[in-house]
């Protein structure tokens, strides 16, 4: 049996969505000791844009949707579930989804690989933002546009760069050794 044909199937997925969501709950534990790099570095982003390349968009969905909430409940409040972590699960909820649908539509290139990547990321930054005003807009605290601009983007610039550079280095590897479609 070729090994490529046998990399698409539920047991594959479900286990690659194990690992990136086991993945979700560790790698954070590796910045934790400095919160401003955690966030900056957005470990648990990784194996979720990973997941939608390797098991597609609803796998990677549930593994985005997931992880927040059970590293959240597992630690004892981090990230903090209210509005934290809660907005994490809508934002890498999106991650998986987009990455794993744009990644689906084209051609394997590398080219692809970073649209699908820089599709997935603003996605869901936006979500993020947009679920982050909701949520905070149900107390006294407001969220700006500069409040946006700082927690999408500015703070998290380590975060996309090691993103940008990590992910298409990756799904390369796996598809090279054929353990990814």
């Amino acid at each position: 049996m070729n090994v490529a044909s046998t990399n698409n199937t539920p047991i594959r997925r479900l286990t690659y969505s194990a690992i990136c969501l086991a993945l979700c709950l560790v790698l954070p534990f590796l910045t934790g000791q400095i919160p401003q790099i955690g966030s900056a570095l957005c470990p648990m982003h990784l194996p979720v844009l990973l997941c939608g390349f390797l098991c597609g968009p609803v796998w990677a969905a549930a593994v985005g949707a997931v992880a927040p909430l059970l590293r959240s409940a597992l630690t004892g409040g981090f990230p903090p579930l209210f509005p934290t972590a809660i907005a994490m699960t809508f934002e890498l909820c999106t991650y998986g989804l987009v990455s794993g649908l744009v990644w689906k539509t084209g051609k394997k290139t590398t080219g692809h690989i970073y649209r699908a990547l820089i599709t997935a990321m603003i996605t869901g930054r936006i979500v993020w933002g947009i679920v982050t005003a909701i949520l905070l807009g149900m107390g006294d605290t407001p969220f700006t546009w500069a409040a946006f601009w700082a927690g999408g983007f500015a703070n998290a610039i380590p975060g996309i760069i090691v993103q940008l550079i990590l992910i298409p280095l990756l799904v390369l590897a796996l598809r090279k050794a054929r353990l990814a479609d």
